[in-house]
């Protein structure tokens, strides 16, 4: 068992899989910031007057949580490539399919945590003179935005796991890097077993702070 794992666990090993973890969460954390951006304008679009307006993101969300993101992101990679005849880095291809997913979850985390402000703000701001600009920009968004936070670290938390995925576009991830050692070491039996197992840690060192972080923040928004 020594052996095996001083033959797996080499300086150069572990740099590999760093570099892995580092591609995973850089996808991650672009994609959630782009995420944040757009959700928060299909989120303040889904409470438009208009009703088309409305219509179309609400089509938009519905479409991304049926659409599985296995399959936008082959979509994106083999199809939209031949057919716009343009060339996509997977790395991008990862990029934009994240975010299209995330900003439909982040629109309705938005819309929700916008809703549930309670109208008497509102009333009592207008009371007090001040203007919609003014009640949006000092009342209504800081509130949204504190029940929103926990929300949104747990979109963070799921998009760093759901960023796996990018293994099937070729991109070098964690898991694409793991599983590259696990075959360049076939001959040691116990590889898979190790190699899978500290990945399986990495993700947990990385999603469980967030998540009790999340947790922390709802039990004082309560």
């Amino acid at each position: 068992m020594f052996e095996t794992l001083s033959t797996l666990f080499t300086l150069p090993t572990l740099h590999r899989l760093g570099l892995g973890l580092w591609v995973s969460f850089s996808i991650a954390f672009v994609s959630i910031a782009l995420s944040i951006a757009l959700g928060s304008v299909v989120g303040l679009a889904m409470m438009s007057r208009f009703y088309l307006v409305r219509l179309a993101m609400k089509c938009y969300l519905e479409s991304m949580r049926i659409i599985p993101v296995l399959a936008l992101l082959y979509v994106l990679y083999f199809g939209l490539p031949q057919m716009l005849n343009v060339s996509i880095t997977n790395y991008a291809v990862a990029i934009v399919a994240f975010s299209l997913w995330g900003s439909a979850e982040m629109g309705d985390l938005v819309r929700g945590a916008l809703s549930s402000i309670d109208s008497h703000y509102r009333q009592s701001a207008l009371a007090l003179g001040c203007t919609t600009l003014q009640i949006q920009v000092f009342i209504i968004f800081p509130l949204a935005f504190k029940r929103l936070l926990p929300s949104l670290i747990n979109l963070f938390t799921r998009m760093i796991k759901t960023t796996s995925l990018v293994l099937f576009i070729g991109i070098s991830d964690i898991l694409q890097v793991g599983r590259q050692i696990i075959e360049a070491n076939r001959t040691l039996p116990q590889s898979p077993f190790i190699i899978y197992g500290l990945i399986l840690c990495l993700y947990f060192v990385l999603c469980y702070p967030l998540s009790r972080y999340a947790k922390k923040l709802e039990s004082k928004s309560c």
